[in-house]
């Protein structure tokens, strides 16, 4: 029974993030949380099993994130590997400007290149105390985002009222 405990999610995250999309005054039943937990968890490991597939195909012992986008794209999950490759790259680009700002030493210069990705990926960061009021800069934890579900006509819909596809 402990084996199956270690392969999935922690129950407070996944009662974390349902809570996010609720009214305050909702409430979520255990057994919601318990369903929940294992419904993605095996999603995460579907994906996952198809993305290692790959890769001892070709011979690789690493599964990377564009592997993970080809899984979920293969899989029939279209929408979501179009996000997650938008995510992916804004990432790369964030990680790739903060790394020559760091050798820079601009701090402000980091927040703005921060905000510019966040707003052009239709992504918002979430205050996960990430912010150091002493001084007022970003600690070195990476980001978090919220993901944002872009229409064909461009327009996004937030994580809190999901479209049916």
């Amino acid at each position: 029974m402990s084996d199956e405990h270690d392969k999935l999610l922690p129950i407070a995250n996944v009662g974390r993030i349902m809570k996010k999309i609720l009214p305050p005054s909702a409430k979520i039943s255990k057994e919601a949380k318990e369903t929940m937990q294992e419904c993605a968890s095996e999603f995460i490991c579907f994906v996952t099993g198809e993305a290692s597939d790959r890769c001892h195909k070709e011979n690789r012992k690493t599964v990377n994130g564009d592997d993970i986008c080809w899984a979920l794209s293969s899989l029939g999950f279209d929408n979501y590997s179009d996000a997650m490759l938008r995510y992916l790259q804004r990432l790369r680009e964030y990680e790739r400007q903060r790394a020559i700002n760091s050798n820079k030493g601009s701090t402000s210069s980091d927040e703005r290149e921060e905000e510019r990705i966040r707003s052009s990926c239709g992504c918002s960061q979430q205050n996960d105390n990430n912010t150091n009021t002493s001084n007022n800069t970003t600690s070195s934890s990476a980001p978090s985002f919220d993901f944002r579900i872009l229409e064909r006509g461009g327009t996004s819909s937030s994580s809190s009222s999901p479209k049916p596809y």
